[in-house]
């Protein structure tokens, strides 16, 4: 009797190799020249990410292992993002005028990576500790991953053919509306007992009002009202950051936007179109997102308020994982990386992902500015040097995930960051106000 040999696979490597062929799925039509372009000092080269992904498992192995002897000196320099730990990073905004090591190299080193990671797996018995150092490595990956389809749109846009691609979903006209969530004391942060990253714990109480928050996010069609209102040519909405921001660049409307005969279009992987009213608005920032709700007479959650609303059950007194409960995301609840639709659904699209408190579409689609800063839990313990704990300053947390972000790396209670001003990722809100 034969025996299937993935069947016997260990969990660990299994998981790794998933992670990893989604890597190759995501370049697998890129041309060769695209693998070297870098379009913007915020992007990388994707010859980078697959370098980058790869040798982070080096650098996670050799905190494991003191005698392990990195790959190559040349490569470890190139690949290092920002930990110090292990020598000078290459300068970020630098990163496409490197030719060597060229394309073939870095995947000739993504299989030897490959296969150095499942021999160590395979060496011996881990320790709950050597698992979760491998397991960030696996997230670490995922988070590249998105960050590999922010910069196709830069660089290729509808140029950029992907490997699957389905339909995107549309949806009949839904209420927007707001619903009431009761205050009081919640514990907030992760409560499961599955993989987590270090700034999701521990969990700790927060006091909060009553307030009300959006049932969708802010769509195109609501924010275009803003812009024709005068929302960009006007301090009074601004913080004044936000505002030296809008005269310097010149910002009129989200990023990817463009004015054709008098009508908005964006451009993004489905080409040049004109805006659809209905999907929520994608592309900014979190001083756009702040300008419009201050319009708006209402202002941005904060993560707490938004946590609550996306995962606590009033009538169980329970919290969820997601919120639609503790199952993981599937494409009838939620638009992540795996509903390969590569654009945001219209609001209304998933109400099998609805949350206790009545909010939809909290998970994909978009991430979710908040207003609250990002820094660590009170009794935050870091899990890997350099990795969150080194931004603890002068960045707004997101939440819920995007379009772009794969299911296994997303829960309600991950904390995403950026700074005020970027809006190159897949961004948006929903607004909320005291009750």
């Amino acid at each position: 009797m034969t025996t299937n040999p993935e069947l016997e696979l260990k969990p660990l490597i299994q998981q790794f190799r998933e992670t990893r062929n989604r890597t190759l799925q995501l370049v697998k039509n890129l041309e060769k020249d695209d693998f070297v372009v870098q379009t913007a000092y915020f992007m990388s080269p994707p010859k980078w990410h697959v370098g980058h992904v790869s040798w982070i498992y080096e650098a996670i192995i050799s905190k494991i292992d003191k005698d392990y002897k990195f790959y190559s000196k040349e490569f470890s320099e190139y690949l290092n993002s920002y930990y110090q730990q292990f020598g000078v990073p290459h300068d970020k905004g630098l990163r496409g005028i490197v030719s060597r090591p060229t394309v073939d190299e870095v995947f000739a080193y993504f299989n030897t990576i490959n296969q150095r990671v499942e021999k160590f797996i395979n060496s011996h018995e881990l320790t709950d500790e050597e698992n979760r150092l491998i397991t960030i490595g696996f997230h670490h990956e995922c988070q590249h991953q998105e960050l590999m389809i922010y910069d196709f749109q830069h660089l290729l846009a509808e140029s950029y053919k992907p490997a699957i691609q389905n339909k995107i979903k549309s949806t009949s006209s839904v209420e927007k509306k707001s619903v009431l969530v009761k205050g009081g004391l919640y514990t907030m942060g992760y409560n499961g007992t599955e993989y987590c990253y270090d700034i999701e714990l521990p969990e700790h109480k927060v006091y909060l009002n009553d307030y009300k928050i959006d049932v969708f996010p802010v769509t195109n069609g609501q924010y275009l009202e803003f812009m024709e209102s005068g929302g960009y040519d006007t301090y009074k909405y601004w913080l004044s950051d936000g505002w030296e921001k809008v005269k310097k660049n010149k910002w009129k409307s989200p990023m990817y936007w463009e004015k054709i005969d008098d009508a908005w279009h964006i451009r993004d992987f489905a080409g040049i179109h004109k805006i659809n009213p209905n999907e929520p608005v994608k592309h900014v920032s979190y001083y756009e997102a702040d300008a419009f709700c201050k319009w708006a007479k209402k202002r941005l959650p904060t993560e707490a308020e938004w946590e609550k609303a996306a995962c606590w059950n009033d009538t169980t007194q329970q919290k969820n994982i997601f919120p639609w409960g503790n199952e993981p995301p599937t494409e009838n609840n939620c638009n992540l990386l795996e509903s390969y639709q590569w654009g945001c659904t219209e609001i209304g699209a998933y109400p099998e992902g609805v949350s206790p408190s009545g909010c939809q579409q909290m998970i994909g689609d978009v991430w979710e500015w908040t207003s609250s800063e990002y820094t660590g839990y009170p009794g935050f313990v870091t899990g890997f040097d350099e990795y969150n704990d080194k931004w603890f300053s002068n960045q707004k947390v997101l939440r819920g995930g995007s379009f772009g972000t794969p299911s296994m790396s997303i829960r309600a209670s991950y904390r995403n960051f950026f700074r005020l001003d970027e809006r190159w990722l897949f961004s948006g809100f929903r607004c909320a106000e005291d009750a």
